[in-house]
């Protein structure tokens, strides 16, 4: 096993984290080459010839170089980015503009919402179709159904290759075969496996490759797209600007050589030098080593908590072609909910949709916790993970809708406030006026991204009063009590109170202090109300 936690100043207090598909922890040595780059190297790139101009333009490059040789490219094929995002973006608005009425892009279920939204536009704009290759109860792809969806017709594939939901490695380079066959280009989001294990674009035969330095050990808003030279030639940039250009008159201009001609504007130096510096450290380390290390922690994790009652695992059983993320559920608690129970245990997991409502649409789940690993987790984290989630089974028990009260609000509450949080769990466990309403006047639904709360106001008016009103929905415990108490509020007042109900007037309802991570849930019932109210 990797013992790397003593290279992580924030891990120094005993934290657990266990949320490296959303981002990692950063050693010593990116933080030292961030603060180095700032006191020894800043300048900017490609434009000054005095000698810390110069000093700073090797720095950059030098990162190019490094990072086309970590993932087996060439210098002229690594553009840097803010990050996966962007480069999906990029590839979208850049491909797109040879896509026709008819044409096809094909993804998959299992997808990010950053590699299916730009491709949603893109082809609402153009006229293209979407397809998606199902995901089978094994939550693997269905290969047999991708060759059907993928047709001559086909121009762009573009799939994830390690699911930061389900874990599940997909089999990129057999899809990317499929897709050459009718002369498509595949595009492979690698997020999440360029962090955890060896990866080369040749071996893997895709065209393009996003991936983030976030996720990779490396600061945020640096990250990496991957573009076959004789492609990327014939694209057209995205942004236009400083360094991108050859030659600019009043009337025209012209592209300066790639990697810079998709690289507009002063670049993230100092990103690219801590990128720089965390390849060497994963590299020091060795890609095959952080595989095993992430294997291992896996099958005990897998191991430890499927045999806790009431835990449903979603995603393979196994270790085999699956990544170093588990996403569980937990019977009768929100992600939520038990996301925040953990946290006061000093473990972070993420609890939600983790960006990919989709998939939890396919699966019939509303969200799920996820914990994923990296170097330097150890198995004492993954112990400590499966007690705190036993403690928390243990004490909600198995009855649907019930909470512990410690975990509502902070325990050290005045007598009021006391009161509040019992009538608070009370319109959680017995939530007043939650129903669908069949006859109304006015119905709306809002979201909460960050959990995946869902909330659905009803609001039956009779002139300028509010007769009936009532919602649905999912959420975590402070969402649900809030739409709860707000609903039971407004019966039979004017229509105009309900339009000028305010924040305020919600946690005077709720009466517990609210953490900053809670308040978009506590406010989505006013939001929804809010919204709906606009059509009357």
């Amino acid at each position: 096993m990797i013992t790397a936690k003593e290279d992580f100043p924030i891990l120094k207090n005993g934290l657990i984290y266990l949320d490296n598909s959303s981002t990692s922890q950063k050693p010593a040595k990116v933080i030292l080459a961030i603060k180095e780059y700032y006191e020894q190297d800043n300048a900017n790139v490609h434009r000054g010839i005095y000698k810390l101009a110069q000093k700073a333009t090797v720095l950059y490059e030098k990162a190019h170089e490094t990072v086309a040789k970590f993932i087996g490219a060439d210098f002229e094929e690594v553009i840097f980015t803010k990050g996966t995002t962007e480069g999906l973006n990029l590839l979208a608005y850049s491909l797109g503009k040879n896509l026709k009425a008819g044409d096809e892009i094909v993804l998959s279920e299992m997808e990010h919402h950053s590699n299916i939204v730009p491709w949603q536009q893109i082809a609402e704009e153009r006229g293209a179709v979407l397809k998606f290759i199902p995901v089978t109860k094994y939550f693997r792809l269905d290969l047999e159904k991708a060759t059907e969806l993928i047709t001559e017709k086909t121009k762009i594939v573009s799939v994830v290759h390690l699911s930061n939901v389900l874990g599940t490695i997909n089999p990129v380079k057999e899809l990317a075969e499929m897709a050459h066959k009718v002369d498509a280009v595949m595009i492979v989001d690698a997020a999440q496996s360029v962090p955890h294990m060896p990866v080369d674009v040749k071996e893997l035969s895709c065209d393009f490759m996003v991936f983030s330095g976030h996720k990779m050990c490396a600061p945020t808003g640096i990250g990496v797209l991957y573009g076959r030279k004789g492609l990327l030639e014939k694209m057209q940039p995205f942004l236009f600007g400083g360094d991108m250009i050859r030659e600019v008159s009043f009337e025209r201009a012209s592209w300066n050589d790639l990697p810079w001609k998709f690289e507009a504007g002063t670049p993230n130096l100092a990103g690219a030098a801590g990128l720089m510096a965390a390849i060497e450290y994963l590299q020091e380390t060795g890609m095959e080593n952080i595989t095993t290390h992430g294997q291992e922690l896996t099958a005990y994790a897998l191991e430890k908590l499927s045999a806790i009652p009431d835990v449903t695992i979603v995603g393979p059983a196994s270790t085999e072609n699956r990544g170093p993320v588990i996403s569980f559920t937990v019977e009768g608690i929100h992600p939520h909910d038990a996301s925040e129970m953990l946290d006061k245990e000093n473990i972070a997991v993420r609890g939600g949709f983790h960006c990919a409502m989709p998939l939890f649409s396919k699966l019939g789940i509303d969200g799920s916790l996820r914990v994923s690993f990296y170097l330097y987790n150890t198995m004492e984290d993954v112990d400590r993970l499966v007690e705190a989630v036993k403690k928390m089974v243990g004490e909600m028990g198995t009855e649907t809708n019930t909470i512990n009260r410690s975990e509502i609000a902070p325990s050290d509450l005045t007598e009021e406030q006391e009161i509040y949080k019992e009538n608070v769990i009370d319109h959680y466990k017995s939530p007043r006026n939650k129903k669908e309403m069949l006859q109304y006047t006015v119905k709306h639904r809002e979201v909460n991204p960050l959990c995946g709360d869902i909330i659905t106001i009803y609001v039956k008016t009779e002139g300028n009063n509010i007769e009936e009103i009532s919602f649905t929905g999912n959420g975590c415990a402070i969402s649900q009590a809030s739409a709860s108490l707000l609903t039971e509020n407004l019966k039979g007042k004017n229509v105009e109170d309900a339009k000028r109900f305010n924040q305020q007037e919600v946690f005077g309802l709720l009466g517990i202090p609210i953490s900053h991570t809670r308040t978009k849930c506590a406010l989505l019932s006013l939001k929804t109300l809010h919204h709906a109210m606009e059509e009357i």
